[in-house]
């Protein structure tokens, strides 16, 4: 009676201490992770971010619950497909021309223990990934579990492009699921990406491991297509013209941006106001539909009990002009297209504030690693953005932000609220005042008053390019500059 007594009380105090330790693991647990990341979404593509037009009370709703970057940056791309740098920079942690470098090893399978799901699943962490990939790196080899891998983008139709040539031209309607699109395989693709996402939350419900979610929608890149009673939301009448609207861009071959470029083949040239509305409407609504998908995840995340102890990062890989500046894809420097939504929501984040340092997208990772307790390896060349989160810091991680375009055909830097933009093949400098001309514009370089301020802007603009293993070389245009 007394050795089982012994027993049974050895037992209670075991059993106790085994609870107290499971509670202070779970109160001290690694957070989860899910980056929910679109494709094509320009800052402007959210109605909390200052556009009355677009419906997304899913992403205004992120956006009241959690701290929002308003000046988030992707640092350009090395061809017309400026998702594969992007992704490859978020992936890696490397700025743009290092990531171009280190994903030719990727496609020899090396180096993806040094990836970011890599590093997390080092952390303890069950990596998934569904939807977008576009990284030379099978997703694999880098992912725990991989759900379905979608194209760089939908499988589009000559039916796309080049239309609406004039209000009786309705051939082409986002809803017509037989040209393909994001329709190919009969369920639209931002659905497909959805169920994959809620059925890993519900594996993730009965595991101890916190999890990595690395959930990639190919919306709203063209074809832009959706539902009907999406499109229907929009009315033509109602959307408005961009104040920066232009029949045609007078550098798009300069700029590397021309009329053989496939993004800008989407719509008729010259640019018409009416082209220009219906694809505003149609990437409104893809827009709306993409977020009716985030609420069906978020809810589940919240019906799991998951969301107590996860923290949410929304961003997109760039933004895109859809008719500004009489450009329709995102191969430019000019905010549209280089400046992305960034909410990040989770436990401790202060509710609806906004930060107006300028940051880059790509610092999303080194903030995850941050959270899950990880120490940022060297090579990761992007920064936290939890010190800003906390109240730590009150400068920026970056003196300036960094642009390009292809190895030669264009090159930006915004700092101190301009922004200088360079065009290398035919010496073309603008430069704007973003305080007093957010909307890019009012070209300002040719005013006497500003030569000093592009001096100064150039000269900081080479030595970024040094920092960045930027090989064009720019002094001829800096000594030209300076001698005129």
């Amino acid at each position: 009676m007394r050795l089982r007594r012994k027993i049974g009380l050895a037992s209670m105090l075991f059993l106790s201490l085994s609870c107290k330790r499971e509670k202070f693991v779970e109160a001290h647990a690694r957070p989860n992770i899910i980056f929910l990341f679109t494709d094509d979404q320009s800052y402007k593509d959210v109605h909390a971010l200052g556009n009355p037009e677009v419906i997304t009370p899913t992403m205004d709703a992120l956006v009241e619950r959690g701290i929002t970057f308003t000046n988030a940056y992707n640092m350009g791309g090395w061809n017309g497909a400026i998702c594969v740098a992007s992704r490859a920079m978020i992936i890696s942690g490397r700025t743009v021309w290092n990531a171009q470098e280190i994903s030719k090893s990727y496609s020899q399978n090396k180096e993806l223990d040094k990836t970011w799901p890599r590093l997390m699943e080092k952390a303890g962490y069950e990596t998934y990934m569904t939807g977008k990939w576009h990284v030379q790196a099978k997703p694999e080899a880098v992912f725990n579990h991989v759900g379905h891998v979608l194209r760089g983008m939908p499988f589009d139709t000559p039916e796309g492009y080049n239309r609406p040539q004039n209000e009786n031209d309705t051939a082409w309607q986002p809803w017509k699921k037989e040209y393909g699109g994001y329709w190919k395989g009969g369920k639209h693709w931002s659905e497909l990406v959805r169920d994959d996402a809620l059925s890993f939350l519900d594996s993730a419900n009965v595991k101890r491991n916190p999890f990595f979610m690395y959930i990639a929608f190919n919306a709203p890149h063209d074809p832009r297509q959706s539902p009907k009673e999406y499109v229907d939301m929009y009315s033509l009448d109602s959307l408005k013209i961009p104040e920066s609207f232009l029949p045609e861009y007078p550098y798009d071959e300069a700029m590397g941006a021309g009329k053989n470029l496939r993004d800008e083949k989407l719509a008729p040239f010259p640019r018409t106001e009416y082209s220009v509305k219906v694809n505003r409407q149609e990437y409104y609504a893809i827009t709306t539909h993409l977020d009716d998908q985030f609420k069906i995840i978020l809810d589940k995340l919240k019906a799991t009990g998951l969301d107590k102890n996860t923290y949410i990062f929304f961003t997109s890989d760039h933004g895109l002009s859809v008719g500004e500046h009489g450009l329709m894809g995102k191969q430019s420097m000019y905010d549209h297209s280089v400046r992305v939504p960034l909410v990040i929501v989770g436990p401790d984040i202060p509710k609806g504030k906004k930060i107006e340092h300028d940051v880059y997208l790509q610092d999303l990772m080194a903030t995850t690693l941050d959270l899950a307790d990880v120490r940022k390896p060297e090579y990761v060349e992007f920064s936290s953005l939890l010190p800003f989160i906390n109240n730590e810091k009150d400068k920026g991680n970056y003196e300036a932000i960094y642009g390009c375009y292809e190895k030669s055909s264009q090159r930006m830097i915004r700092k101190d609220g301009y922004k200088l933009i360079v065009y290398p093949k035919i010496s073309k400098i603008l430069l704007y005042d973003l305080k007093s001309d957010p909307q890019e514009l009012l070209n300002i370089a040719d005013d006497p008053d500003e030569k000093g301020r592009i001096e100064f802007l150039l000269k900081d603009l080479i030595q970024l390019q040094l920092e960045m293993k930027d090989t064009l070389n720019l002094q001829a245009l800096l000594d030209k500059w300076t001698e005129a």
